[in-house]
């Protein structure tokens, strides 16, 4: 906690850090302006070469999943501080998001093109794919997702509280109704160009990957009781067996 203990003696070192809370939640409401028009198609961009696309996607992916392992968190948070780590993240995940929107380049050759009541059905699914990130997103803690909570504690001077999981609503019957949203958000479009092709195939292959490695983290903080929900409840919906399926609980040895 070197960071934060040096924080916590200095007048302008709190100031800074309640600076950096609210700096973070304001990047974090620009950052989900900024996605909702990339993947609905309302930024200008210029066309260019799909591998700085690719580039791009990867970017995002990598450093995402990255500062979520434990051993990274580890690592770092002693330098960052507990409190703060969270906004850490979500400041990390936010530029990463917008260094992608600022470069992507789209391209001319256009797979698919719905017209009429299929265009509408497209665009109302992907408006209820963003409720449905919302919702999974209140189930799970969005002010944990944000680094709101911990933050909040320390600007309160509280000790941080514990995480807990909660099995309630859509985590009743699947255990990643987050990254399944998200599915909905880059899959639902009524226009559906070569870049954005290459966005959705990278994304989708990232969220079924990141799928796995939530239930790895999950099962490291957790323990036994998220290795005993993973055996009742799916990752995916029609998704009986396999990594992201079911999963029995190891017996133990005789």
């Amino acid at each position: 906690m070197r960071l934060l203990s040096i924080i916590r003696r200095l007048p302008v070192g709190r100031l800074a850090g309640i600076a950096f809370g609210i700096a973070t939640h304001v990047l974090f409401a620009v950052t989900v302006w900024f996605l909702f028009a990339f993947l609905s198609g309302r930024l200008t961009t210029h066309i260019g070469s799909l591998w700085i696309d690719g580039l791009l996607a990867l970017q995002f992916a990598v450093s995402h999943s990255l500062l979520l392992h434990p051993r990274v968190r580890q690592r770092l948070a002693p330098w960052i501080g507990a409190p703060f780590y969270g906004l850490f993240f979500c400041t990390a995940t936010c530029l990463s998001l917008l260094l992608t929107f600022a470069f992507w380049r789209t391209s001319p050759i256009v797979i698919w093109e719905f017209h009429s009541w299929t265009s509408e059905s497209a665009r109302i699914a992907f408006y209820a794919s963003w409720v449905g990130l919302f919702y999974s997103l209140h189930l799970s803690g969005l002010t944990w997702q944000t680094g709101l909570t911990p933050w909040w504690q320390w600007v309160r001077g509280k000790p941080l509280p514990q995480r807990t999981f909660r099995e309630a609503g859509l985590y009743r019957w699947f255990r990643h109704p987050i990254y399944l949203s998200f599915l909905g958000l880059i899959w639902f479009t009524p226009r559906l160009s070569l870049d954005h092709a290459l966005l959705t195939g990278l994304w989708t292959a990232y969220i079924f990957v990141g799928s796995w490695l939530k239930d790895r983290r999950l099962e490291y903080y957790l323990g036994e009781d998220y290795r005993e929900y993973e055996s009742r409840v799916p990752g995916y919906p029609l998704i009986p067996s396999g990594p992201l399926g079911k999963r029995p609980v190891p017996r133990a040895a005789a």
